[in-house]
């Protein structure tokens, strides 16, 4: 551990602090990684040979096998022998796989690790686009009109009743995600030749999809709200924020976010985490209906989010939460959060920029009033500058090669 003060100085520190594992991942790490790291905490990571994360300060990267898939090699590892100097450490899921992974064998790691609470059948119904709109109808949370679509659906006896645009969108975003670009989500078809064309294309990769109807207006109506569910069904705390912009402008991912108290989100996110009996973190997104004046389900996530530095500056550690939960140390203060601080990706939030105004949607200058602010970052941060100087070259190469 690299730090200037004595373990004892270190708030929050223990010489007998179990480590922490994180089990893959991506802009949410480092801000995990840098709240573990001011605490003194070790952060072991399973994560890809070339994860920029292994690259922040108080972060080390565990060698996997290189030929056997990700979850595959990091559940061998984990109880294996080879890890028992990591036995009673404190283990969390960074993304939708690794959450799977942790749901799927979750009796064999808590035998040897610490895990969060969670209710398996729940996490695995927030993966499942169609099951997370379903339980949402059942609570009476409001959600864009919705049309499952198996592989032996006949899509011409829904001709009549599907709207466009719409989406037609992967059940399980993660498996989506290997196949396609991180930042897309989703296809959207404006016609039904185009949605059948887009079914079967999906369908042929052996992606489950259900369609969706897009809701109309720009990225600004998203807004999103996150807490940690009891088992009791009650929450621990609430944060909420909206979305500025993304990129590409409405399907991609967040450029710019911003924190704000967004009233009547929180009554219809505990419907669905409750109906959903949803235990541990928690976080849904809606989208204001300017047609009905409704905010609508988009989706839900059962962990640590992309924007989970923003939650932490904002003064709700969501990092230290859990691991002080499962480690029987006092819960970090959750009950304020300061309103109107952002998270900002300046390179893809510029190229959305340069979308919105094409469009002329925003002028130069509305754009310029909005960046200039101190900003939380997804990757760089002063005191630890480096992971953010090693994206930038990966984004370098990657340009260069697609221009080569």
């Amino acid at each position: 551990m690299s730090t200037d003060k004595q373990p004892d100085e270190i708030a929050g520190y223990s010489a007998h602090q179990p480590s922490v594992i994180l089990l893959h991942g991506n802009d949410n790490l480092f801000s995990i990684i840098r709240s573990f790291r001011k605490r003194g905490i070790p952060v072991h990571l399973l994560n890809q040979p070339r994860a920029v994360a292994r690259h922040c300060r108080g972060a080390t990267l565990i060698d996997l096998p290189k030929d056997v898939p990700l979850m595959e090699a990091a559940f061998q590892f984990l109880v294996g022998n080879e890890s028992d100097y990591l036995k009673g450490s404190v283990l969390l899921a960074a993304s939708d796989d690794a959450l799977e992974c942790l749901a799927t064998h979750r009796k064999a790691l808590s035998a040897k690790y610490r895990l969060d609470a969670c209710n398996p059948v729940a996490q695995f119904a927030m993966l499942d686009k169609l099951q997370t709109y379903r339980l949402a109808t059942d609570a009476g949370v409001p959600t864009p009109q919705f049309w499952s679509v198996e592989k032996d659906t006949d899509l011409t006896a829904l001709r009549d009743e599907l709207v466009y645009p719409l989406l037609v969108k992967p059940l399980l975003s993660h498996e989506f995600q290997k196949k396609f670009s991180r930042n897309v989500k989703f296809v959207t078809a404006n016609n039904f030749d185009e949605t059948q064309d887009a079914v079967e294309l999906l369908h042929s990769l052996e992606i489950d999809v259900l369609l969706l109807e897009k809701i109309p207006g720009p990225d600004t109506q998203l807004c999103s709200y996150y807490t940690y569910m009891h088992e009791d069904g009650t929450s621990a705390f609430d944060f909420t924020k909206r979305i500025v912009r993304r990129y590409p402008k409405n399907m991609g991912l967040a450029t710019c976010h911003v924190t704000d108290h967004v009233p009547d989100v929180k009554d219809l996110a505990l419907r669905l985490f409750n109906e959903a009996g949803l235990v541990g973190l928690a976080n849904a997104e809606f989208k204001l209906d300017s047609r009905d004046d409704q905010l609508k389900l988009i989706e839900c996530n059962a962990r640590f989010t992309a924007a989970n530095g923003l939650v932490a500056r904002a003064g709700i550690d969501l990092a230290s939460f859990v691991y002080n939960q499962q480690t029987g140390l006092p819960l970090p203060d959750t009950e304020h959060f300061e309103d109107d601080l952002t998270m900002w990706d300046p390179i893809r939030d510029f190229r959305a920029y340069r979308e919105l105004r094409q469009a002329d949607e925003i002028s130069f200058h509305a754009w310029m009033k909005s960046v200039c602010k101190r900003h939380t970052y997804p990757c760089f941060a002063w005191n630890d500058p480096f992971p953010a100087v090693v994206r930038l070259f990966q984004r370098v190469g990657k340009l260069r090669k697609s221009r080569g």
